[in-house]
């Protein structure tokens, strides 16, 4: 099994990084490796020192279509082109807003990736 990793722009509203938050558009890592975890998906956020959130990837999912919530992430559709992802933490409130077809395309590639055939 292969890892999947794609590099998104995606607007990014934070109280938990000032140098981070509403500077348009930025790069944010979506990784997803199924021999570590092959139900979650990492989501790494840049800023004064990239942070990493654990999301299922089923939420990922059902939140393309309709709003969904586990734990401290909440996922839901933003009209008919973005979906919206908010992480809680300790250290404050992170919003990131992609645009469906990235993460359609992304999750599309993790299915085909955790479909694959184990090797003996």
């Amino acid at each position: 099994m292969s890892v999947v990793e794609q590099y998104a722009r995606a607007q990014i509203v934070t109280d938990a990084d000032p140098l981070l938050g509403d500077r348009g558009a930025v790069p944010v890592v979506l990784r997803y490796d199924p021999a570590t975890d092959p139900r979650s998906v990492r989501v790494v956020l840049p800023g004064s020192g990239p942070r990493e959130f654990v999301v299922p990837r089923d939420l990922l999912e059902q939140g393309l279509r309709m709003p969904v919530s586990h734990g401290e992430v909440q996922v839901w559709p933003c009209g008919r082109v973005q979906t919206v992802v908010e992480f809680h933490t300790a250290r404050g409130v992170s919003v990131v807003q992609f645009e469906n077809k990235v993460l359609a395309r992304f999750l599309h590639r993790t299915r085909a990736t955790a479909a694959e055939p184990v090797p003996h």
